[in-house]
């Protein structure tokens, strides 16, 4: 039993470190105005949104950032958006505030706690004491924030006294990002390549594609019951850019009430995608890598995602 928990435990490593690795390189094929965007936002996107802005088209990714930054508008009727202003306004005064350290201001511990929290209520600095440590300590209401600095070089590090202090902070963290707005849910799904198996004169295979119920939109029917449809576009090409298959599929989902619709959250609505080559269109493509373009169309809301990602047929 315990060498099967190691074996899973090892997996489950291997599988964190391959997707590491994967969005790093990714990362690393940005064009320098996504990699700064990225890097600006660093404080505030989710794993999912950094996910889906790696794994995007190029031509794709500034419909993202606007998306982006409306789902945190609070007030979507104004011209200005009130949370990327302040964001902004707080990463460009960290910036003046916090030199000295060898990089930005606002990549400096102080400055990150400075962009996520706001301005302080009370900030205290110690120069040197008895230990040697120049200490700062900010205050947020009764909660204290302490930087220590352990040579007295202008270089402050974010301290927690203990796990408990710990805990507030992440609490905290979490309270003070939402202080300008609460975030709405962001727009994603998947599609993965679950089976392929080729013989001498035909290839089959299988996408999965799956996406979490609440972030599924649905119209409310006069009888109360819920319903939307999704609509699915996949396209395969070569290095050369040309399509080696293409298709569609409708999902029809219907409800007959809001709490059936509640029993699913958190559990993800899921369809496969059958390839069977040659067909009358396409001819059988030769073994390879290819790029796999999808873009994901709800009725509802009338929201659409577009994505790209590399499989082996």
């Amino acid at each position: 039993m315990r060498k099967k928990f190691l074996f899973i435990f090892f997996l489950s490593i291997l599988s964190l470190l391959a997707s590491s690795c994967l969005m790093s390189r990714l990362e690393r094929k940005l064009k320098p105005a996504d990699q700064d965007w990225l890097s600006e936002v660093r404080y505030i996107i989710t794993p999912e949104e950094r996910k889906i802005f790696l794994e995007l088209p190029e031509s794709e990714r500034e419909k993202f950032k606007e998306d982006f930054w409306a789902r945190r508008d609070p007030d979507p009727d104004t011209a200005n958006n009130e949370y990327k202003d302040e964001y902004y306004q707080r990463l460009n005064r960290a910036n003046q505030m916090f030199l000295g350290e060898g990089r930005p201001g606002w990549l400096t511990d102080r400055g990150r706690i400075y962009i996520l929290f706001g301005p302080p209520t009370e900030r205290h600095t110690f120069p040197m004491e008895a230990t040697g440590y120049c200490r700062e300590v900010w205050y947020y209401g009764s909660f204290p924030v302490i930087f220590i600095d352990e040579h007295c070089s202008g270089n402050f590090i974010l301290s927690a006294i203990n796990l408990e202090h710990l805990q507030d902070l992440n609490l905290a963290q979490g309270y003070f990002q939402n202080t300008i707005t609460q975030e709405r849910s962001v727009f994603d799904y998947e599609l993965k390549l679950a089976r392929s198996q080729r013989d001498r004169d035909s290839l089959r295979a299988r996408l999965v594609f799956s996406m979490k119920y609440e972030q599924i939109w649905f119209e409310t029917r006069d009888d109360a019951s819920l319903e939307t449809q999704l609509f699915l576009t996949v396209e395969i090409k070569n290095k050369a850019g040309e399509t080696i298959w293409s298709g569609q599929k409708t999902a029809q989902l219907t409800f007959t009430d809001e709490e059936e619709l509640k029993k699913m959250r958190g559990l993800k609505f899921s369809m496969d995608v059958e390839i069977n080559l040659p067909d009358e269109k396409y001819p059988l493509p030769p073994p390879g890598k290819y790029l796999m373009y999808s873009t994901l169309k709800q009725r509802t809301e009338g929201k659409e995602l577009k994505k790209v990602s590399e499989i082996k047929l």
